[in-house]
């Protein structure tokens, strides 16, 4: 596959263009720079301010994950995507795991304490 290929063309195939490289970067900063103005100048308040951000910083990951890490951009097998798939499993499971681990602790400890004790 890369007999073909000279240096150049081999290094432009795993790595994006200056092109790329500025559309992403601008784009993340257009993104954090609204997220910035949104929480300065209180323009929402309450739950809409938080799924607001959320969906803002989600997009950015993506944003990131395509124009920086290239992310499904090499040729099959699409082994990065895989293994991307599976970290991102395997936090998901450590990040509920230890919330539930956590939930379950609490529940346990103070379960057994009178109400005057635990709001004290």
């Amino acid at each position: 596959m890369h007999e073909d290929l000279s240096l150049k063309e081999i290094q432009k195939e795993w790595h994006g263009t200056l092109r790329a490289y500025v559309i992403g970067f601008i784009a993340c900063i257009i993104l954090t720079a609204t997220s910035f103005f949104i929480v300065a100048t209180k323009l929402l308040s309450g739950q809409v301010l938080i799924y607001t951000i959320v969906c803002l910083a989600l997009v950015q990951a993506v944003i990131q994950l395509l124009y920086f890490l290239h992310l499904g951009e090499e040729y099959k097998p699409r082994w990065e995507t895989i293994v991307f798939y599976f970290m991102v499993m395997i936090l998901i499971i450590i990040a509920f795991g230890s919330l539930w681990i956590m939930d379950d602790l609490n529940d346990r400890v103070m379960s057994n304490m009178p109400l005057e004790q635990v709001h004290d």
